[in-house]
């Protein structure tokens, strides 16, 4: 799957998720696939959050991206309450179906905490080095 939204019209507000799309992912034990969330045009990572078929039909179908909250189970858009909105470029499936990559253009902090990016390192890592 890989739709673009130019507008929040350029898809209809249908009633479920489209079963062809529905049909290619592949959820984990609680309904749920997790969503990379990407600056469009720098390629920056900003987020992770989950979505269920309810959470991508709203995001397909608005051009604002829409998340399932594990701890408060419930669906919420991501700027409603701060005012930084995630405004959907595309939306890809990866290719085991079980990742969305969403490419937006991010108004404000992508994080809680008000940062523009909501991962920062966690530990060391040794460096790789491809075969000569």
């Amino acid at each position: 799957m890989s739709t673009t939204n130019s507008s929040a019209e350029s898809q209809p507000d249908a009633a479920q998720l489209d079963p062809q799309i529905a049909a290619r992912l592949k959820r984990d034990p609680n309904g749920l696939v997790a969503a990379i969330v990407q600056q469009a045009d720098t390629l920056q990572v900003l987020m992770l959050g989950w979505m269920d078929d309810e959470a991508l039909r709203r995001t397909l179908s608005t051009g604002r991206v829409t998340f399932f909250s594990r701890s408060r189970q419930e669906y919420w858009r991501k700027g409603d309450t701060s005012g930084h909105a995630q405004y959907v470029k595309s939306v890809a499936l990866d290719c085991d179906g079980d990742a969305l990559l969403v490419q937006v253009d991010q108004v404000g902090a992508a994080c809680h905490t008000g940062a523009r990016r909501a991962s920062r390192p966690a530990a060391a890592a040794q460096v790789g080095h491809r075969p000569a």
